[in-house]
């Protein structure tokens, strides 16, 4: 039985430069992860019991493991109902969700045939990753799971997937797959490369389930983060979009299109791999000069996402304020709304940023002061997490 209380933690991500052009071709994305972070705090439960928090979606769920166990009996059909499996049995990180085993999922916990409100697909998610788990290195855990996140959800900044690599670092630990690195007296440990590997499969595994055929981009960043370090202003406009429409969009103009569209993808290729070679070459602590090309990039590449037909008025009128402050934006995402990002180079006034900041929120926009280039998947012992997030945990 699970000892410790102890917090997992994962960054979200931001994509710089290769929307869409990786989805639909297959070109580079270049993603990095944002300094916002979902925070997952385990605690042994009530024997016999499994409960799960997520109070930014609404979810409040506790079930009793006797009643798991049958479940996961019942999808695999290997052992007795009320019986722990053996390991080895058909769950597998090599293996994608299959529909029966979802189905099973859903009528089990009372979620509707095709529901996608965040609720049921984080519920699901939960479920699938706590039986497969199990189900492979050891029996259905006895665990209080309390889930808090920075990141909006719905926004385009990986927090279905922050969720997934929280909650399969703590499984895999709770069942002994990996190691608890974290000694007495330390705040905050990582795990090794082969264990971070093991941890991304089940992440993606987990982002199956929310998203059916994710790139395995986001649960990546999570897992191992990215860097450099670049102070940025986050911005969502909160304006819903659907990524699946949005996408289905440009794949359209692309065949009415060939010869226009496909020299515009090529060339958002080409600024991703660009800026690429420009962080690569940046130190930690990049100076003013590094920016101008970057700012450049945001802005050639902003024009190219509005000729795939993935802007927006909102995102027009976010690059617009910013750029009243002599500041460089672009959409980061799926587009049709959602969230961008602003550059702030280090020269940049406290005042400059401010005023930024109060002209967006005027508009109606949620804006934060954030960094990209974070640490991926992380152990705490939770006296050292920060007040803020030792507050939200306790309130949720």
């Amino acid at each position: 039985m699970w000892a410790r209380e102890l917090a997992v933690s994962a960054p979200g991500k931001v994509i710089l430069h290769g929307e869409h052009a990786v989805v639909l071709l297959g070109k580079v994305a270049l993603a990095v992860a944002l300094d916002l972070r979902t925070f997952l705090r385990l605690r042994p439960g009530a024997e016999g019991r499994l409960s799960v928090a997520l109070p930014g979606v609404g979810v409040r769920r506790s079930w009793d493991t006797p009643g798991l166990r049958a479940l996961r009996g019942r999808i695999t059909g290997k052992g007795r109902a009320v019986e722990p499996l053996p390991r080895g049995t058909d769950f597998d990180e090599s293996k994608p969700p299959s529909v029966e085993q979802l189905d099973a999922l859903r009528e089990f916990a009372g979620i509707a045939a095709g529901a996608s409100a965040p609720e049921s697909l984080a519920t699901l998610a939960f479920l699938y990753m706590c039986l497969a788990i199990s189900a492979k290195y050891g029996d259905v855990p006895s665990l209080d799971i309390l889930v808090w996140s920075e990141l909006p959800t719905g926004a385009g900044l990986g927090s279905s997937a922050a969720y997934a690599v929280c909650l399969a670092a703590a499984l895999l630990m709770v069942c002994g797959a990996i190691s608890c690195p974290l000694r007495e007296g330390e705040s905050t440990a990582r795990w090794t490369e082969e264990e971070l590997a093991l941890i991304n499969s089940w992440a993606f595994r987990g982002e199956q389930v929310i998203h059916g055929n994710p790139s395995g981009v986001d649960n990546a960043v999570g897992t191992w983060g990215r860097v450099p370090t670049l102070r940025i202003l986050l911005t969502n406009t909160k304006v819903p979009r659907s990524t699946k429409v949005l996408v289905a969009g440009v794949k359209e103009k692309i065949l009415k299109f060939p010869a226009i569209m496909n020299p515009v993808l090529d060339s958002i290729d080409a600024i991703s791999q660009e800026c690429q070679s420009v962080l690569e070459a940046m130190p930690a602590n990049p100076s003013p000069e590094h920016y101008p090309v970057l700012e450049e990039f945001f802005d050639i590449n902003q024009h190219h996402l509005n000729v795939l037909g993935v802007g927006h008025p909102s995102l027009d009128r976010l690059c617009q304020v910013t750029a009243s402050h002599c500041l460089h934006s672009k959409l980061t995402g799926a587009g049709g709304g959602g969230c961008g990002i602003t550059l702030l180079p280090p020269d940049t006034s406290p005042q400059a940023v401010e005023a930024a900041k109060q002209d967006l929120c005027a508009c109606g926009f949620e804006c934060w002061e954030t960094k990209i280039g974070a640490p991926g998947v992380t152990l705490h012992s939770c006296s050292s997490l920060s007040a803020q997030v030792l507050h939200a945990l306790a309130r949720s």
